[in-house]
């Protein structure tokens, strides 16, 4: 089974410093048949203006999993931590039992672009906790594991049964996943053009497998990217 979740049919709204679109339902945006997938609960693509970010507010019991396209984001948290993310580095926040935090484009002129990401936990009140880490030397044409599983070998580790991974492709270049038997996969067009399984997309499309042996994903155009799920 593939079903396609086209960029023009997320939720949206336009804040004035925040431009965000929802590929499942968040905040004001509901749609039933896309409230989630699997353990995936939202990608949320947004573009923040400079100088401008989210107040310090609270999550609990999800695993926030943050990837910068564009530009930089400022964190802080209650646990003590303060960082700045870039593009090619992953950063998770394990909400656990409760945890404040913050995020700003610290830039006074350059809007940041970003995806973030929330992934449902293996199990509810687990400790809070916060990492980071870069993969800015990984070459492209491959897949690469941004987070998963303790003992996964990801970049950072997610509490959850779910592995995230990213590839960048040249035009013609090809990356090829292959989920375990009852396994999920969604892949999130994060730039350009790709093929999935014979399957036109672009920037912001994504789409759910299951039931597929192998995934097959084409660049369509030089310099795209995706974020490849693979989900309990």
């Amino acid at each position: 089974m593939i079903k396609v979740r086209k960029a023009g049919e997320r939720g949206h709204a336009d804040h004035g410093w925040l431009d965000t679109f929802h590929t499942f339902s968040f905040a004001d945006y509901h749609d039933p048949e896309h409230v989630h997938f699997r353990g995936l609960r939202v990608i949320n693509e947004d573009y923040v203006a400079p100088g401008r970010g989210f107040g310090k507010h609270p999550h609990r019991d999800m695993e926030i999993l943050t990837w910068i396209l564009e530009g930089s984001l400022q964190h802080e948290d209650s646990m003590g931590n303060g960082s700045v993310i870039r593009p090619g580095e992953a950063q998770v926040m394990s909400a656990g039992t409760g945890v404040m935090h913050s995020e700003f484009n610290p830039s006074p002129d350059t809007t940041v672009h970003l995806l973030q990401i929330w992934i449902f936990p293996r199990r509810k009140d687990l400790p809070p906790r916060y990492e980071q880490a870069s993969l800015a030397d990984r070459p492209a044409g491959a897949l690469h594991a941004i987070a998963g599983p303790r003992g996964s070998g990801a970049a950072v580790v997610l509490e959850a049964d779910a592995t995230v991974y990213v590839a960048k492709l040249e035009l013609g270049a090809a990356v090829r996943h292959q989920p375990a038997p009852s396994r999920g996969v969604w892949v999130q067009v994060s730039r350009g053009e790709v093929s999935v399984n014979d399957v036109a997309l672009s920037a912001g499309d994504g789409v759910a497998l299951e039931g597929e042996n192998v995934v097959d994903v084409v660049g369509r155009a030089s310099g795209s990217e995706v974020l490849l799920f693979d989900l309990a």
